[in-house]
């Protein structure tokens, strides 16, 4: 009976483009070492995809040459890069002590009971995300939101919940953020 030749793993296609590659490399210059790269490559996957594959992090780690928990280290540390894509419109309902003490946990329930889903995920239709923040610095506006594009919402109560998801459902504005 002759022996089977080693099988190689199928190969995983990239997702990085080569010009995406290129915008990290060209990066080099501009810091001390490869490693200090790390952040910045992240935020440019983000700003592709609007989130950072598990695929990706990996390329990232061999373009940096460092190890893939390197930069998952980096990317768990902040929590602003999802492994799954985002909606279109991405709100954080604020819980901080201020949000807190005047229902904010009790709005993020209202707008994810009323969207269908659990704080983190993205609605079926892809068009928004629901978070929670700890902070959003606007606490003289308690309880409060703010979306990715800059627009901020507060005081809230449910009605004004509503209203935002309705106005946030219809998808990014490049306006000044209102309160």
């Amino acid at each position: 009976m002759a022996a089977e030749a080693p099988t190689r793993p199928p190969q995983k296609t990239a997702i990085l483009t080569e010009p995406l590659k290129e915008r990290i490399r060209a990066l080099f210059p501009r810091y001390p070492s490869k490693r200090a790269v790390t952040l910045p490559a992240l935020h440019m996957v983000h700003e592709h995809y609007r989130c950072v594959p598990l695929q990706a992090m990996a390329e990232i780690a061999e373009i940096l040459e460092i190890a893939p928990a390197e930069v998952h280290d980096t990317m768990s540390f902040y929590g602003f890069f999802p492994q799954a894509p985002l909606g279109d419109v991405r709100v954080w309902v604020c819980r901080s002590i201020s949000c807190m003490l005047r229902g904010g946990d009790e709005l993020l329930g209202h707008a994810c009971k009323r969207l269908g889903i659990e704080p983190g995920e993205t609605t079926s239709d892809g068009k928004l995300t629901v978070e929670f923040a700890e902070c959003l610095g606007v606490c003289d506006h308690a309880p409060a939101a703010l979306a990715d594009d800059g627009r901020v919402y507060g005081p809230l109560d449910e009605a004004g919940v509503d209203a935002m998801l309705d106005e946030l459902k219809k998808g990014r504005k490049d306006e000044a953020p209102h309160i």
